[in-house]
């Protein structure tokens, strides 16, 4: 059950664990607060985490290649998380379906590649994925 504030039209505008002054309680099964946490154009919360998971990762890398700061410069457990995610995107996209026949699909972590060496600057500074480190 949550508490709901609603406006003038009836439409929920917040939702609440404790109550707050004109709230209203809800399942969260109510039809009503469904359609709020799915939002306006039928986008769950979580879809939207996670589209904006891929937006940090993509700023993060562009951050490391210009050298505005170092990956160590993150916590350690951030660090692990990073190069999971970014070798687990790095499978997938090797496996992919490559529609330009005759060119190499560039992914967005490999156009800060040096051309000449095909190596990135400071980005996996070890390879957590054959590790025994558990964070």
């Amino acid at each position: 059950m949550r508490y709901v504030v609603r406006d003038t039209k009836g439409s929920i505008v917040s939702l609440h664990r404790e109550p707050v002054p004109g709230s209203d309680l809800l399942p969260l099964s109510h039809p009503d607060v469904q359609a709020f946490l799915t939002g306006t154009d039928g986008k769950s919360f979580a879809a939207m985490d996670a589209d904006l998971v891929r937006v940090l990762e993509d700023l993060i890398d562009v951050l490391l290649r210009r050298n505005v700061f170092r990956i160590t410069d993150l916590p350690l457990e951030a660090q692990v998380k990073l190069f999971e995610r970014k070798h687990f995107r790095d499978n997938l996209q090797s496996h992919a379906l490559n529609l330009y026949a005759g060119q190499q699909a560039q992914s967005p972590a490999s156009m800060g590649e040096d051309s000449a060496t095909g190596a990135m600057s400071d980005l996996v500074p070890f390879d957590w994925a054959n590790s025994d480190f558990k964070v």
